[in-house]
């Protein structure tokens, strides 16, 4: 930006040098000229001058808006933990047995140990019964 001040202040003191005389009509042009950049100039300065404060300011917002990120989702995380801890309370309703066929683990609600009915609990992944009840008593096989 100073470059382009400078400029423009060499070519007045260019204009005032040669003497023109600011009623001709070449001498009006050229004053006109040089005053509209001049005007130019002063109208980048001021351009540059709001965009630096228009960065410094989205960059204290961007800070702020981290900021509260940063707490919601903490915030968000112990909550996440919260339910994990629930889930994991859950888990212990279930039974897990390995397949004999692939050797995958199958999780079934223990539940299904207290119904009277016959209960055959097959892999998902082979279709092999892992578990069944029997009318008599209510153990894994």
């Amino acid at each position: 930006m100073r470059d382009l001040t400078s400029k423009i202040s060499y070519l007045q003191g260019l204009v005032e040098g040669l003497g023109l005389e600011t009623t001709t009509k070449e001498g009006r042009i050229l004053t006109n000229i040089i005053g509209i950049l001049d005007d130019m100039a002063e109208a980048i300065k001021d351009l540059q001058d709001a965009q630096i404060e228009l960065e410094n300011y989205v960059e204290t917002i961007d800070e702020d808006l981290y900021e509260l990120e940063d707490d919601f989702y903490e915030e968000e995380d112990l909550d996440e933990e919260d339910e994990l801890e629930e889930d994991l309370d859950e888990e212990e309703e279930y039974v897990e047995v390995e397949c004999p066929k692939c050797h995958d683990l199958v999780y079934f609600d223990s539940e299904l140990l207290d119904d009277d009915d016959i209960v055959e609990i097959s892999c998902p992944n082979c279709d092999e019964i892992v578990f069944k009840t029997d009318d008599n008593n209510n153990d894994e096989d």
